[in-house]
């Protein structure tokens, strides 16, 4: 879709959205993992545009991540299986917060951690330098090896107590990102909220396996990675829509966007905003297509701001 004129930029809905203290110019932003540090692709899109850029999971140490294979495409999206391969924290803040200095862009990093302990000094680590970022994702998808390996995100006495802890720390946004792979992701979306977080993002990748049955080998070395994309879609507006039946803080909504009407989707089960993810490998400048889509949607609905959208799905119950 072609850019918009000056002219009809002039008479075009409002994009704008608040999340916590921060005001954002749109509710599009690219996910973490999907976009890089969101330093890599300056001649691909303008990232000025975007709503947020959350950048690729932190950990308090580089880590090189699981072997290969780690990515296979699957109907309607894609496996992958990573495994947190990223810089660490202290390169982080030497060779990127310079880089984010310069752009108009809110910045948002995510953070993993095996334990609490780790969350802490990244953050710690973070607020004791200065930076622009607005605020921190916190992905509470990792195993706790202080709990035989569960998951953060599992858990609610686990999520309240991370984000609790995080939340006597800093002042900037805290956001958590909730996996899919429970049995009641409102109980843990809650726990956050009562907790301290600002908002809450829905939903992290779907547990999920490739076979080759050529040669009966899995596609994935590590057996199970995480399934993103289109083949998504259904269970993030699920999990948007019953979020939003419960909770007062904003959600950030997460699973195969890939269009203005997706977003819209998204924001009518009850998000604030939204993270564009696997679509970005197919083409890094798909998010700038999305706002004007998205723009284009709101005024020939007669929508003078995207606000309007927020959790009004009409529902047969």
């Amino acid at each position: 879709m072609a850019p918009f004129t000056m002219r009809e930029k002039s008479i075009l809905a409002d994009l704008k959205v608040t999340i916590g203290k921060e005001l954002f110019e749109n509710p599009v932003w690219v996910a973490s993992g999907t976009f890089g540090y969101g330093t890599e692709a300056p001649e691909l899109v303008d990232v000025d545009r975007l709503g947020a850029i959350v950048t690729k999971s932190i950990t308090r140490h580089p880590r090189e991540g699981n072997p290969p294979p780690r990515i296979v495409e699957t109907p309607s999206g894609m496996i992958n299986s990573i495994g947190l391969a990223n810089i660490g924290v202290e390169k982080y803040i030497k060779d990127l917060l310079p880089i984010y200095e310069g752009l108009s862009t809110k910045v948002i990093m995510n953070i993993a951690g095996t334990d609490i302990q780790e969350y802490i000094e990244i953050i710690e680590m973070m607020e004791s330098v200065s930076s622009v970022l607005i605020g921190y994702e916190i992905n509470i998808s990792c195993p706790n090896v202080k709990k035989g390996g569960m998951e953060f995100g599992v858990d609610c006495d686990m999520t309240a107590i991370l984000t609790e802890k995080l939340r006597d720390i800093t002042e900037r946004l805290i956001i958590m990102k909730l996996s899919p792979n429970v049995s009641d992701i409102v109980s843990i979306g809650v726990s956050a909220e009562n907790a301290g977080a600002d908002a809450v993002s829905a939903i992290n990748t779907v547990v999920g396996m490739s076979i080759n049955a050529k040669t009966g080998m899995s596609d994935i070395y590590t057996n199970y990675g995480g399934l993103s994309g289109p083949a998504i879609k259904p269970v993030g507006l699920a999990a948007v829509h019953k979020l939003h039946q419960k909770l007062e803080i904003p959600i950030i909504g997460i699973g195969g966007i890939v269009s203005g009407e997706d977003t819209a989707e998204y924001m009518l089960a009850g998000a604030t905003a939204v993270q564009v993810g696997t679509a970005n490998f197919r083409n890094p400048g798909i998010t700038e297509n999305i706002i004007d889509s998205l723009t284009l949607y709101l005024n020939e609905s007669n929508r003078s701001s995207v606000t309007e959208l927020i959790g009004k799905v009409h529902t047969y119950s």
